[in-house]
């Protein structure tokens, strides 16, 4: 169950409407790095978490109805950037002003389509898809996957603030910034808090895997290369289970693909 306020997570002003600037934001909105992204991956991966590890469920649980807010923030932030557009814009537009600052320098759908409104969509104006998220039902799995969504969340909003001179809009991400960095963190110690969580799933026996290339690094330069020594091709490995060793792909013959091509007409007679 959730239960909505009017009062934002974090105070979002604009000081210079920037149309520009708001299809940028969309990005953080609808994108692949997005908050749409991370606030539905955290609430399904919430969903199959077992009975018996429930302080991870509320984990994702309350990291998902945060990541909620940003998508609030963040639509307000593109609402005050389109309907305030700048003086100079107007003045310059052939016709309608508003209209004319959407073509020039945003997305024409966020006036046309939105009425001067966030959408579900990135900055290409691609709508959001559900395949971005990470959901397998393995807990270790998703942990990890939710590591990269919010270094990957950081990286965009540090570009984002790296676009704009508004002081407001600066704020909201130095905001945004900061959760991400928190995120991450949670995540990594959700991750060492786990036990024997590598190689993802544990549960899976490795005897049964084939034990002449678990741990092999597999060089596939067409020439052979000298081991370069690295901490992936000799060592310990991270689970301690194996010795990291340096080799090639070991070939498995040509694909007999004959009888396929035979019954699937693929044969030009």
């Amino acid at each position: 169950m959730f239960y909505h306020d009017d009062e934002l997570q974090f105070e979002v002003e604009v000081e210079e409407p920037d149309p520009y600037f708001a299809k940028m934001l969309q990005q953080a909105i609808g994108g692949a790095e997005g908050e749409m992204r991370v606030a539905l991956q955290y609430m399904f991966q919430a969903f199959a978490v077992p009975t018996d590890k429930k302080e991870y469920r509320t984990l994702l649980m309350e990291t998902a109805v945060e990541e909620l807010g940003h998508i609030e923030m963040l639509a307000t932030a593109v609402t005050k950037n389109l309907e305030g557009a700048p003086e100079h814009l107007r003045e310059e537009a052939r016709s309608d002003s508003v209209i004319a600052a959407m073509m020039d320098g945003g997305q024409p759908r966020q006036a046309l389509s939105a009425g001067l409104h966030a959408m579900p969509v990135d900055s290409n104006g691609v709508p959001f898809t559900g395949n971005y998220v990470v959901a397998s039902g393995n807990l270790a799995a998703d942990l990890y996957a939710n590591v990269m969504a919010e270094s990957t969340g950081r990286l965009l909003a540090t570009r984002l603030y790296e676009m704009t001179d508004d002081r407001g809009m600066k704020e909201m991400l130095e905001y945004l910034i900061a959760r991400d960095t928190m995120h991450q963190n949670q995540w990594h110690a959700a991750l060492e808090s786990l036990d024997d969580h590598v190689p993802v799933p544990a549960s899976f026996p490795q005897e049964k895997e084939n034990q002449d290339v678990n741990y092999e690094f597999m060089s596939t330069f067409r020439d052979r290369h000298e081991d370069p020594d690295q901490p992936w091709t000799s060592g310990t490995s991270p689970d301690g289970n194996g010795e990291f060793s340096y080799g090639y792909q070991p070939g498995g013959g040509e694909p007999d693909v004959k009888e396929m091509l035979e019954r699937m007409y693929n044969e030009v007679n």
